[in-house]
């Protein structure tokens, strides 16, 4: 069975990566694919295909805005996160801190609460 890149249990994980480079540096579309994988050493592999609808919906949300800017001779949609994109990725960052806890316990049999 060929190894899946990205399995269903990272389910909000990309627009977490892509609210937290963000928040960091603006950068445009095949940019934030190119850092996502940089950043995870290869662990994460998010397409063009992923990547561009999630820039849109979560443009129209008001989680990032955008300007076209002249980048190496070409024009290029730069995006940036919003107040409300930031408020976001700090709901989002904890929610997952708490399932990879979550996770972990049950991983290593840990039990609460008995």
């Amino acid at each position: 069975m060929a190894k899946r890149s990205n399995p269903d249990f990272l389910n909000g994980v990309p627009e977490m990566t892509i609210l937290k480079l963000l928040e960091s540096q603006p950068m445009y579309g095949y940019e934030l694919v190119q850092s996502i994988r940089l950043r995870s050493d290869n662990r994460l592999n998010f397409g063009e295909g992923c990547i561009y609808p999630l820039l849109h919906r979560m443009e129209k949300e008001g989680l990032l805005s955008s300007r076209k800017e002249t980048v190496s001779g070409r024009e290029r949609i730069i995006y940036r996160t919003t107040r409300a994109g930031k408020k976001r990725l700090q709901v989002t960052v904890q929610a997952w801190q708490e399932t990879v806890q979550g996770v972990q316990a049950v991983l290593l049999g840990v039990q609460y609460g008995t």
